[in-house]
């Protein structure tokens, strides 16, 4: 079944039970269980303060200054680099399917019974530790893309996702796990330069998801991440 489908369903199903509540809205529930065995729970959704939901979509408030009114709240508008990195277009490859915030949050709510996907957020350590989506591991790009620098780590990472090594040194996959892969925003290469090392390395291309959007469109679109906002911004 496409994921296109299961979104159809879910919000289908939503709508129905819920009224007007959007799957957006209501969120999902992940956990991520530590190495301790401690479980956290995150409700991934939209964190929309009142008072931004009652914001008009008007032109005073959507595209004056720096494309947000002086009189939208604070709580409602934030502050992003917009002038960095190198646009990604929205195909990264023929096998490997584009998803949007909707795909990710039916994908989180998949990976709470399903251990065959996995998300991951292919940036540095210190990016991922920073600030991330919840329910995601760091696996960073260089792993892949100068694996032969990192024989421990690509081991280690390809028996996560279902691969076994033979004796030649070579991967196969006969029961891949699917994969959902992001960076910093639809103008960071990372995951592109993941994809492109984990392909090469062996992984099969058509168990790759993409996040193009990545952090930067998960933080406007008013997502939960791991980090809390600050006061400022929760003001």
């Amino acid at each position: 079944m496409r994921l296109s489908a299961i979104i159809t369903f879910f919000l289908g199903s939503i709508l129905f039970l819920h009224g007007a509540e959007r799957f957006e809205n209501r969120g999902v529930d992940v956990r991520i269980t530590q190495k301790k065995g401690q479980t956290t729970h995150y409700l991934v959704r939209r964190e929309r303060p009142d008072v931004c939901r009652k914001l008009a979509p008007n032109n005073a408030n959507l595209w004056s200054g720096a494309y947000a009114g002086e009189k939208v709240p604070a709580a409602c508008k934030g502050t992003y680099v917009q002038t960095t990195g190198s646009l990604q277009p929205i195909v990264m490859d023929d096998e490997i399917e584009t998803y949007g915030e909707l795909e990710v949050l039916a994908f989180l709510s998949e990976m709470q019974s399903d251990p065959d996907k996995v998300l991951i957020d292919t940036r540095k350590e210190e990016m991922f530790r920073y600030r991330t989506i919840p329910g995601a591991v760091n696996m960073p790009f260089y792993y892949f893309k100068e694996h032969m620098h990192y024989p421990d780590e690509l081991e280690y990472a390809f028996n996560y996702l279902g691969g076994v090594k033979d004796k030649e040194g070579h991967y196969h996959f006969e029961k891949p796990k699917t994969i959902l892969i992001f960076c910093n925003g639809p103008w960071c290469s990372l995951s592109t330069r993941f994809a492109e090392g984990i392909v090469d390395a062996g992984f099969p291309a058509e168990h790759i998801k993409w996040y193009r959007g990545g952090m930067q469109s998960w933080l406007i679109g008013g997502f939960t991440s791991t980090r809390p906002k600050t006061l400022s911004e929760a003001k």
